[in-house]
């Protein structure tokens, strides 16, 4: 949004890693075989990483939830970035969808389970000493062609105030909290509302959690993927933000899960804006019994 800097001298060096061929021909990829891992790039720091660009083939419908993005920052033997590829890039249900956002991109040449698509991050993602990145195939097949770009800054010195960028991935199945019972929207929380004997929620307890860390440091944003087989609406719970310890009512509490993603009155599908929205929807893909919720997401944040 604000492109005054395009117009003043910068102090960094442009670089790029990527999957080109380095004996000259047009085999821009790289193979990984189950069960091993690909390093994308190691970097000396000082330096941030601007943009990444990933594409992929692999036969496995369910790659973009298999394959798994490490990154890790100064030397750390515990990854900052562990998630999923497509959740890491706002896209859920290892489903190929086009969309963009503020800070992702993604472009399907073929959409649904399984399908092709270009991938896109603009995060900013800094660090004093040094990065490795690295891809995990946890498919049952072989990545046949991986395609990449690390693109990054060569940085003079680290910023005194540096962050260091955070992406993990987690899942409920099914998620707690949910009954089934009620009216026919399936929701306690709608029961409730429309002066039922369930739903009540005055202590956060119970509530899905996104986000659980300590330290200092801000909340970037969530991707938030829903599995949704009650044949119920599921979007009624509140959205709460606990800080630093804090008691019930938190700081921060909203009134809904599409209310909190800046929707209303429903999630309108594949609706994405530059901050908030959906990124992919479709139907059920399997039959399980009635009741069950399944959510997984990823939670991007800043730390020290």
């Amino acid at each position: 949004m604000y492109l005054d800097h395009l117009a003043r001298a910068q102090d960094y060096r442009a670089k790029r890693i990527s999957s080109y061929d380095r004996t000259g021909g047009n085999y821009d990829a790289r193979p990984i075989k189950p069960g091993k891992t690909l390093t994308l790039a190691e970097i000396k720091g000082p330096g941030q990483i601007a943009h990444l660009w990933f594409t992929i083939a692999c036969g496995d419908r369910n790659y973009l939830r298999r394959l798994v993005f490490r990154a890790y920052w100064d030397g750390a033997k515990t990854p900052a970035i562990e998630t999923p590829v497509g959740d890491f890039f706002g896209i859920g249900h290892g489903r190929a969808d086009s969309y963009q956002c503020a800070f992702f991109s993604t472009s399907a040449a073929r959409p649904g389970q399984g399908g092709h698509m270009a991938m896109n991050s603009w995060v900013p993602m800094p660090f004093a000493k040094s990065a490795k990145l690295e891809i995990v195939n946890e498919c049952d097949e072989d990545v046949r062609s991986f395609y990449y770009y690390v693109d990054y800054r060569e940085l003079p010195e680290a910023p005194e105030d540096l962050m260091y960028f955070h992406a993990q991935w987690k899942r409920d199945l099914p998620t707690a909290g949910w009954t089934g019972k009620g009216s026919v929207w399936g929701s306690p929380e709608w029961s409730a509302r429309m002066g039922g004997p369930e739903g009540k929620n005055l202590d956060g307890k119970g509530n899905y959690v996104v986000l659980d860390t300590e330290g200092r440091g801000h909340f970037v944003g969530c991707n938030v993927s829903v599995r949704n087989l009650s044949h119920g609406w599921w979007g009624e719970g509140d959205d709460m933000f606990f800080v630093d310890g804090q008691a019930f009512p938190p700081d921060l509490h909203g009134t809904g899960t599409e209310d909190y993603f800046c929707h209303a009155w429903g999630m309108q599908v594949e609706n994405a804006q530059m901050y908030c929205g959906v990124s992919t929807a479709a139907g059920p893909f399997e039959t399980v019994p009635a009741g069950a919720l399944y959510v997984r997401s990823a939670s991007w944040c800043l730390e020290k």
